[in-house]
C-alpha cells in the first residue's frame, strides 16, 4: 500500500481509535472466497457436470449431509475435505487429496480470490490502530507454503498462527491464546471470524468476541465486526 493509500485511508476513519484491540481472522472462506461459493464454475473448468456436483456445505447445508455430519461433530473438518476430495477425485477417475482439490479450485492467481471486503476491513482496523493476525487450522497444509508466500493481505498481518506447524487446533483454546499472546492484546479486546460454527463457540468459551462469518453475507459480517471492534 502506497503512503497515499495510508494517509487516505488514516484520514477517511480518523477520531476512531482501535489501539490495543485486535481483529483475529480464519483464512479459508473468511480472508478467501470459499470453494463452495465457486463450485459450479469448478465443476465446469473440470468438466464436471454441474447437477452432480453437490458440495455445498454453508451456502445450502440442506443439501450436504457430510457438511451437516461435520457440524454435528460426527466428523473433523479435515475429514469432510479428505471425503471431498476423494469424491471428486473418483469422479475424474483420480486419487486426490484435498490440496489436489484446492489447486484445481484456486484462481490463476491466487490474490483474486481475497475478498474485497475484508480487504477493505483489514484496512480500516489497521488504519484506526489495531492490530489483525490469522487464525487457521489447515493455512499451508491445504493451500501450501508457495501459495501463501504470494498472498498480498498476508503481509500485512501482525501475527499467523497455522496449526500445519503447532498442531493444535481451533476450537482449543490454546490456539486462541498463542494468536493473542503474539498480538499482545486481551481476549476482551478482540474480535475473531471463523466460518464454523465450533470454532466461534470455542473462541466465545474461551473470552473472545467472535462471530460466525457467514459466506452468503460477507459485506454484512465485516460491517459488525467493525461495530464490535469499536465497542469492545
Amino acid at each position: 500500500m502506497s503512503v497515499i493509500d495510508q494517509l487516505e485511508r488514516k484520514a477517511e476513519f480518523q477520531g476512531v481509535c482501535l489501539k490495543g484491540k485486535a481483529l483475529v481472522l480464519d483464512f479459508g472462506s473468511v480472508i478467501s472466497r470459499s470453494i463452495f461459493e465457486k463450485r459450479l464454475e469448478v465443476a465446469d473448468k473440470l468438466g464436471l457436470p454441474r447437477d452432480t456436483f453437490g458440495w455445498a456445505g454453508p451456502t445450502a447445508p440442506e443439501t450436504d449431509e457430510l457438511w451437516r455430519d461435520m457440524l454435528a461433530d460426527k466428523l473433523t473438518e479435515r475429514e469432510y475435505w479428505a471425503e471431498m476430495a476423494k469424491d471428486i477425485g473418483r469422479r475424474l477417475g483420480q486419487d486426490w487429496e484435498p490440496l489436489d482439490y484446492l489447486n484445481a479450485a484456486r484462481a490463476d492467481d491466487i490474490n483474486d480470490d481475497i475478498r474485497p471486503e475484508i480487504k477493505n476491513l483489514i484496512g480500516r482496523v489497521k488504519a484506526a490502530g489495531a492490530k489483525v493476525g490469522v487464525l487457521s487450522n489447515e493455512l499451508e497444509l491445504f493451500y501450501g507454503k508457495k501459495a501463501m508466500d504470494s498472498v498480498g493481505v498476508l503481509k500485512e498481518m501482525d501475527a499467523m498462527v497455522d496449526a500445519t506447524h503447532t498442531k493444535i487446533l481451533k476450537p482449543d483454546p490454546r490456539a486462541y491464546e498463542k494468536v493473542l499472546s503474539l498480538l499482545n492484546t486481551p481476549k476482551s479486546k478482540a474480535v475473531f471470524l471463523d466460518d464454523q460454527p465450533r470454532n466461534v463457540e470455542g473462541s466465545l468459551a474461551y473470552g473472545m468476541e467472535a462471530i460466525y462469518f457467514d459466506v452468503r453475507i460477507p459485506k454484512a459480517i465485516c460491517d459488525e465486526a467493525w461495530d464490535l471492534l469499536v465497542r469492545a
